[in-house]
């Protein structure tokens, strides 16, 4: 029981050319084809919305319901579908290329807690004034982080220069993330 959001027409908001639809109950049971107005007066009788569901159909079908609550229970699907999305989002760590060891380490320790999160990173060399001129000393730094974690990783996009950045993406490698739920 699906119905559009911006599309539901309810009660007096429905008009149909010839003024004859096809009436459900709440549970779905057909109750025939009838005017709108009776069928109005049907679901008035009965306190609860006339809403129109398939409005492309010959003739259109409308459903006797409780539209508000249907509302609500729809929100509240849609709220826990929502919960159980998991956002991947890219983090990035930024390097230079005459990196020491120590700040290398720090850096790469970062890079193992975003991706066990479930995020993937974006490895960036930044090349100032001459260092430019040696793209290999960065190629050089990328290869040290895929090497050390090669295990735990997939290399999305291998290391490329862009402007003056070399960036590198990697994700989490399926088997490691659902090995940790």
């Amino acid at each position: 029981m699906f119905i559009a959001k911006e599309i539901a027409r309810i009660n007096e908001e429905i008009r149909v050319r010839g003024g004859e639809i096809r009436v459900t109950d709440a549970e779905g049971q057909t109750l025939g084809i009838m005017q709108v107005r009776d069928a109005l007066q049907m679901a008035i009788d009965q306190h609860l919305d006339l809403v129109e569901i398939a409005p492309k159909a010959k003739p259109p079908v409308c459903r006797i319901m409780d539209f508000g609550k249907y509302r609500y229970e729809q929100q509240k699907r849609e709220k826990e579908a929502r919960k159980k999305q998991k956002v991947i989002s890219v983090k990035e760590v930024k390097l230079r290329p005459n990196i020491e060891q120590h700040d290398f380490d720090v850096k790469l320790k970062n890079a193992v807690r975003f991706l066990e999160e479930g995020n993937k990173v974006k490895v960036t060399i930044m090349f100032r004034g001459r260092e430019l001129s040696h793209p290999e000393l960065g190629r050089e730094i990328l290869g040290r982080v895929a090497e050390q974690l090669k295990d735990s990783v997939s290399i999305e996009r291998d290391a490329k220069l862009e402007g003056k950045n070399m960036i590198m993406i990697l994700a989490p490698k399926a088997a490691s993330k659902g090995g940790k739920q």
